[in-house]
């Protein structure tokens, strides 16, 4: 596997690790969080994808009245937003230098 990083890598931004998702049991915290470090434009893609599995999961929940796959749309999209809401902040902080 080619351990160079591609060229484009971190030119919009890296991560905070500020975003989280998912409740937790105990009150006022949550589960996951974005990791800090990674390239903004790579988490946006996962995010795209995320919601486009979240899409689909619904869509067949919802026709083939399967509770579990709505379930796993919604955690599907709290962790896209968590993608996104992070590299949204990792992009503010490296257009603010």
């Amino acid at each position: 596997m080619d351990k160079e990083r591609p060229e484009d890598t971190g030119r919009m931004g890296f991560t905070v690790g500020s975003a989280v998702c998912m409740a937790s049991g105990v009150e006022g915290k949550r589960l996951f969080r974005v990791e800090p470090g990674n390239c903004c434009s790579h988490a946006i893609e996962q995010a795209s994808l995320l919601m486009d599995c979240s899409r689909r999961a619904s869509f067949i929940g919802v026709m083939d009245n399967e509770p579990s796959l709505v379930w796993a749309s919604h955690y599907l999209c709290e962790m896209a937003k968590a993608l996104m809401d992070d590299a949204h902040m990792g992009m503010r902080k490296h257009s603010s230098h």
